[in-house]
């Protein structure tokens, strides 16, 4: 059998799927015509419920996921990495800390009042791990998804409701996959022009809509556009915001853009991209986790999950 493609990789899985637990090959649908019993194998965290029961769950999730491709030979490894276009599959990142970092006020964390949310450019870690966030929802490219499935990789969403409206179950699946989906409010406004109760309505109307729609109240916000006023936090404050990550990079298909003049990456690095294709890039969301995962692999870095160090 021959192999370097996603659709050849992923008879070579089927074979795999026998040796894992069930909880490792999930059965969410999938583009490009392909079987259930054709698709690569799913990380175990798939399987977890739409809201995780506690801590626990979470780190055995994220030790699930980091250790899925152990079961690989170095050979398999090679063609997976191949077949997604990779020179070799990326770090695995450490198991998630057992608690969430502690954050107090310094370089990369602003704390703006008592008890109101955290504004953090960069994670309190010694880890060497960076964060892939994905905001607003426009482009809900199954590929993506699958790319980010069958490598073990996490990542956190920050939706708006205006875009994710016309298919939220492809951020149903990204749910189920594992993927934390946090708030970007409702329509993608500038905050600092709206009074505190439009605030508010902007914020706590998407956590309505997120657990109406996946079930899901999340404790992490991201206002458009990184705008902010007190107000805001305020406001976020009262629909059960703790932590309001804001990015130290952007990433493109074909670009990293950094915010430090060294350009470079640091321990506790937020990334953020957007749920977007060809009709605004030059290439699509593939493309841009490529660049990703070339840049954060090179560095020495790996991907983990931002909702397990901040909430």
């Amino acid at each position: 059998m021959k192999f370097g493609s996603p659709a050849s990789w992923a008879r070579l899985a089927t074979g795999l799927c026998l040796a894992l637990t069930a909880a490792a090959c999930g059965s969410s649908a999938e583009s490009g015509g392909e079987t259930t019993a054709s698709r690569a194998p799913q990380p175990p965290v798939a399987q977890q419920p739409a809201v995780l029961p506690g801590r626990a769950a979470e780190q055995e999730d994220s030790a699930q996921r980091s250790g899925v491709h152990r079961l690989l030979t170095e050979r398999q490894q090679a063609e997976l990495a191949q077949a997604w276009g990779l020179p070799s599959l990326p770090l695995a990142a450490p198991p998630a800390p057992a608690r969430k970092v502690a954050l107090s006020a310094g370089p990369h964390v602003t704390l703006a009042g008592d008890d109101l949310p955290a504004l953090v450019r960069r994670v309190p870690t010694d880890d060497r791990v960076v964060f892939l966030t994905v905001d607003d929802g426009k482009e809900k490219d199954p590929r993506f998804n699958r790319m980010m499935r069958e490598l073990g990789l996490p990542f956190s969403a920050f939706v708006s409701g205006y875009l994710a409206r016309s298919d939220y179950g492809y951020f149903r699946d990204l749910n189920a996959q594992g993927v934390r989906v946090n708030n970007h409010t409702v329509n993608h406004k500038d905050l600092r022009k709206l009074n505190y109760a439009q605030q508010q309505a902007e914020i706590c109307g998407q956590q309505d809509e997120l657990e109406r729609e996946i079930g899901v109240r999340p404790v992490l916000f991201r206002p458009p556009y990184g705008e902010y006023t007190t107000d805001t936090l305020r406001a976020a404050r009262s629909c059960g915001i703790t932590a309001v990550p804001m990015w130290n990079e952007e990433a493109f298909p074909d670009r990293m853009e950094y915010r430090q003049l060294d350009r470079r990456l640091h321990p506790g690095d937020i990334i953020l991209t957007h749920f977007r294709g060809t009709e605004d890039w030059s290439g699509s969301m593939t493309d841009m986790a490529r660049q990703v995962l070339r840049t954060v692999t090179e560095q020495g870095f790996a991907l983990a999950r931002l909702d397990d160090y901040l909430g």
